[in-house]
């Protein structure tokens, strides 16, 4: 009751960003129901490959859902609430009682446009419209249906409250005492490394290792793929698989190194500013932005593919075109939260900066020089990865 009514009195933008994780778990609903659906008709081992290619959307919409819940003002611990019993405890347990809710809300209209368009609901435009497809003349198992539709609120939830978990204060290397007191003459030093480059740059090149291997030694270990597709290599999309993975750890990493290449040769003020920025936030950013990376790359190989006319990618259908964009839209909204978060969590630094004199546009500036340093690094390495990934299936 209480995450409803911090629900309800939330700010408009907070709501938009719970409407998007509802709009995200319906779609993932639907194509999760959608490979019931097909179960039903075609029974076999296909369908449980069907179904593993719903890890994708399912996947980003977590990620989606925990971003949002990350950025939740009802969420953030303030003082004055452990007073009435709001501790950093219950506060993750609102967090995640309010994703669950949101992605609870986004299981229940897929299923309702699932049985419309089965035909099960009718008075609406396109009653039955997919009714072959989706088994209208089998009865529909409901058990199963509510366990699909119960793995998104229950994966977003258990995510957001791990995520939101309360960490207990690191002891200081000098003391195992109480901390000693800041010293204001002393800056604080940077943030340290993030430790997962090595280990993305190493998934990277053995992605695209079994990518070149697999497109080359061919053969019929092909998985199928669902809305029209043939079966490409299993080798390919393993390859492919690695290299997400490996920009998604890579990317913190290499927004610290943009912090640290804004910070050399004797830097100004604006310059200096924004490399500390992307140091603090490498983790906080890095990683969405390495997803949005590995989508964007995967995003632009098959058009290469498709329109080098290779029989690697023929074409797509509907529940694909519905897939790539839930992964596709979930990933650049959870850099764009992240986006957010970051920018709320500088406000108190933004705002001294501003009483102690500092001009506004050196902000800006320094907003517009942490964009042009992720750019100039991020954007080549995403066209040289979609380029190396596409090139072993052109003809």
């Amino acid at each position: 009751m209480l995450a409803l009514r911090l629900a309800r009195g939330a700010h408009p933008l907070v709501l938009l960003r719970r409407l998007l994780v509802t709009a995200a778990a319906a779609g993932t609903g639907f194509l999760l129901l959608c490979t019931l659906g097909y179960a039903m008709g075609h029974p076999g081992a296909g369908s449980v490959l069907r179904l593993a290619w719903c890890a994708a959307p399912l996947a980003a919409t977590v990620h989606l859902a925990v971003a949002v819940a990350r950025t939740d003002p009802a969420t953030r611990p303030r003082p004055g609430l452990s007073a009435v019993g709001l501790g950093p405890g219950r506060l993750m347990v609102i967090a995640a009682v309010s994703t669950a809710v949101a992605c609870t809300l986004g299981s229940m209209l897929a299923l309702l446009f699932f049985l419309h368009l089965r035909g099960d609901i009718s008075g609406l435009p396109f009653d039955g419209a997919a009714a072959e497809l989706l088994a209208a003349d089998r009865p529909l198992p409901l058990a199963a249906a509510l366990t699909l539709l119960a793995l998104v609120p229950i994966a977003a939830s258990v995510a957001s409250a791990l995520v939101l978990r309360p960490r207990p204060a690191r002891p200081t290397e000098e003391s195992t005492g109480p901390a000693a007191p800041a010293d204001p003459d002393r800056p604080d030093a940077p943030a340290p490394a993030p430790s997962g480059l090595p280990w993305g740059v190493a998934l990277l090149a053995a992605g695209l290792a079994v990518e070149t291997y697999a497109s080359r030694a061919g053969g019929s270990d092909g998985l199928p793929l669902p809305g029209g597709l043939t079966e490409p290599p299993a080798g390919v999309l393993a390859g492919w698989a690695l290299t997400a993975l490996g920009l998604a750890l890579a990317g913190p990493g290499l927004t610290y190194l943009c912090g640290r290449l804004l910070q050399m040769v004797r830097p100004g003020a604006m310059r200096l500013l924004a490399g500390r920025v992307l140091m603090e936030e490498a983790r906080r950013i890095g990683r969405p932005l390495g997803v949005v990376c590995a989508v964007a790359s995967g995003a632009y190989a098959a058009a290469v593919i498709s329109s080098s006319g290779s029989p690697a990618l023929p074409g797509t259908g509907p529940l694909t075109v519905l897939g790539s964009l839930l992964v596709a839209g979930c990933a650049v909204l959870t850099l764009a939260t992240a986006a957010v978060e970051a920018r709320q969590s500088r406000a108190h630094t933004s705002a001294a900066l501003l009483r102690l004199g500092a001009p506004a546009s050196m902000l800006r500036g320094s907003a517009a020089l942490r964009a042009g340093a992720l750019f100039v690094v991020f954007g080549p390495l995403t066209w040289a990865v979609a380029e190396l990934a596409a090139l072993p299936l052109v003809p």
